[in-house]
């Protein structure tokens, strides 16, 4: 494969171009956290049956994020992202479009996740294609997780609220932003194909383990992508789990007041994502570990709360530890992935191997909540989990800079 960095005509202002992803993104990010707690109204109104239904719109989710994995990559490097962006909004809107007109939902939201599937190595394979050196690539990825972050605020409280009044009035305004945020996307500079297809003449599949095997062969690489794994596994199953918890221990009965619980998630992480280029450059990439030990131990504090303003705060810190924690690694990670593979290449086998730890926990959790267990047990075990794999994906991580 060649280099990108060899090869690309970077539009001029690229300032432009990044306010442009941002839109994008902020628009399409909305519409991911709107749909799903339209799904919650849905069960918790009685329009779908029983407490595991939620999760399980999750599972499918994430099996076709999984499932595409080795195309999404090769797909995102061998054409234009903004073009890719475009077509996996769209995407995503046919799948919005199919539940609001009847469609079995976890089907419907399967479509959503193949959509997602090929949004995010463009997203953020297009971020060093746009900007050059380390600290403008980490303030483009706390830009990028920033915006994504107010979305996900205003997607889970409007979402909620309209759904409480009209699911099929949800679930329009959802389409309509798909749509608006593919529009934005064909918006941007058409940026040249990253890499020739004849690149990958050997296969999908042998390209796709050749990229595992470069981003797994380097402690630096290896931490960031179990690293970025490990954190939104654990942010899945702690949005599940709330769901649960929240009536039970809190007292909450409707989707809106969950969701503005789960605001203050939002809120840290948004915060930690704008302190994440001071306090952990990529230069020193080993401080993240703290900040993933913080994400675990207020998991674990969780199990102790039963007032909500206090559950408020505990999930803000936990969002600001995991910000402070997503941000370098996935910088650590496009930077190193468009020096060699292609950023396309190495996104698309991070949410590979995010998308199968977030499946396996999404799984587990699903058998628990059906078995009986309770949120309280299964925080327990999150916080735990968390703190046990990040001693061990750190293990060997390099005080600085190597490579």
């Amino acid at each position: 494969m060649s280099n990108a960095a060899q090869r690309l005509d970077k539009p001029q202002n690229t300032y432009g171009e990044v306010k442009k992803l941002l839109c994008a993104q902020f628009l399409t990010a909305l519409a991911d956290n709107a749909i799903l707690f339209v799904a919650v109204a849905m069960v918790m109104q009685g329009a779908l049956q029983g407490d595991w239904y939620v999760s399980a719109l999750q599972g499918c989710f994430l099996v076709a994020c999984v499932v595409l994995a080795p195309w999404v990559g090769v797909f995102a490097d061998t054409r234009s992202k903004p073009q890719v962006l475009m077509l996996a909004n769209l995407l995503k809107a046919s799948g919005a479009g199919l539940m609001l007109i009847g469609v079995q939902p976890l089907f419907a939201y399967a479509i959503v996740g193949m959509g997602a599937a090929m949004y995010s190595p463009a997203k953020y394979g297009v971020l060093p294609e746009l900007v050059k050196g380390d600290d403008a690539l980490m303030k483009a990825n706390s830009w990028v997780e920033g915006s994504t972050i107010v979305a996900i605020l205003l997607g889970m409280v409007l979402g909620a609220a309209v759904a409480d009044h009209s699911i099929v009035g949800a679930l329009a305004c959802v389409v309509v932003i798909y749509f608006i945020s593919a529009m934005v996307a064909k918006w941007m500079h058409a940026l040249p194909a990253a890499h020739d297809k004849k690149g990958v003449d050997d296969g999908v599949w042998s390209s796709f383990r050749d990229t595992i095997q470069t981003l797994l062969t380097t402690p630096r690489a290896r931490f960031a992508t179990l690293g970025v794994s490990l954190f939104w596994a654990a942010a899945v199953i702690l949005r599940l789990v709330i769901i649960a918890w929240a009536p039970v221990v809190l007292m909450l009965s409707t989707s809106t007041d969950i969701s503005l619980l789960t605001l203050f998630i939002a809120l840290g992480i948004a915060v930690g994502a704008l302190l994440a280029p001071r306090l952990i450059p990529m230069l020193h990439l080993r401080r993240a570990r703290l900040a993933a030990y913080g994400l675990g131990l207020s998991v674990l504090c969780l199990v102790f709360v039963t007032d909500v303003w206090m559950a408020r705060f505990v999930l803000f810190v936990a969002g600001v530890c995991g910000g402070l924690f997503v941000v370098p690694i996935n910088s650590v990670l496009q930077d190193i992935g468009h020096r060699s593979v292609g950023s396309g290449h190495a996104v698309a086998v991070q949410h590979f191997f995010e998308n199968i730890a977030m499946l396996t926990l999404t799984l587990a959790y699903t058998w628990a909540i059906a078995s009986g267990a309770s949120a309280v047990n299964i925080m327990w075990v999150l916080g735990v989990t968390v703190l046990l794999f990040t001693m061990i994906i750190s293990r060997f991580l390099p005080p600085i800079r190597t490579s």
